[in-house]
C-alpha cells in the first residue's frame, strides 16, 4: 500500500508542473572567460560559415524525427485489474455426508475439498476396512481426485490410544 500512496503523490498534479517547468526562462550559459569570448569573435569574424551553421536546421534530423511516431496508451488501473481477479466462476458445492455439524455451521462444502471431520472418517474406515474402503471408492464417494486421495492415505494417519500397563502390576480389565 506504501508504493501506491508514494506513486500518487508522485504524479500528482504531473501535467501542471511539466508544463510550468517546460515554460520557465532558461538559465542563461555561465559567463564565458574574456580571453575565450575575444577568441571566439575573431573566430566567428573570420569564418561566417560557423555561424550559419550554429543556425542552420538540418533537413535530415528533421525528416528522421517527422518519422517518429509516439504511440501512447494509459495503463490498466490496479482497480481493474483487482476486479477481474476477485471474480470467480461460482463453485459446485455439495451437501456435507452423514454427520450432524449444525454446531460448526457447516451447510456445503465444495466439490474437490473435505471437512476435517470427513478427512478424519475416511482415513479411519480406510484404516479399519481397507478392502472395502479403497482409494477409488474414497475419490468416488467425496468427489476428490485420485491421486490426491492415494496421497492422504499414504501420508495421513489417524492416532490410535493404546494404553499400556505398567511394568510389574497386572492390567485391570473394563467390565
Amino acid at each position: 500500500m506504501g508504493a501506491a500512496a508514494a506513486r500518487a503523490l508522485r504524479n500528482f498534479n504531473l501535467e501542471n508542473r511539466a508544463e510550468r517547468e517546460i515554460s520557465r526562462m532558461k538559465p542563461s550559459p555561465a559567463p564565458r572567460h574574456p580571453s575565450t569570448r575575444s577568441f571566439l569573435r575573431e573566430q566567428m569574424s573570420q569564418h561566417p560559415e560557423i555561424k550559419e551553421e550554429i543556425d542552420r536546421k538540418d533537413d535530415k534530423l528533421l525528416s528522421l524525427l517527422r518519422d517518429v511516431y509516439v504511440d501512447s496508451r494509459d495503463p490498466v488501473s490496479s482497480l481493474q485489474v483487482k476486479d477481474a481477479a476477485t471474480r470467480q466462476e461460482p463453485k459446485e458445492l455439495r451437501l456435507v455426508k452423514g454427520h450432524d455439524f449444525s454446531m460448526m455451521n457447516i451447510k456445503n462444502i465444495p466439490k474437490g475439498k473435505i471437512s476435517v471431520v470427513e478427512a478424519l472418517t475416511l482415513l479411519n474406515n480406510h484404516k479399519l476396512y481397507p478392502e472395502t474402503w479403497t482409494a477409488e471408492k474414497i475419490a468416488e464417494e467425496y468427489y476428490l481426485e485420485q491421486k490426491d486421495v492415494k496421497s492422504l492415505l499414504k501420508y495421513f494417519v489417524t492416532f490410535e490410544v493404546k494404553i499400556c500397563p505398567p511394568e510389574g502390576k497386572k492390567a485391570i480389565s473394563s467390565k
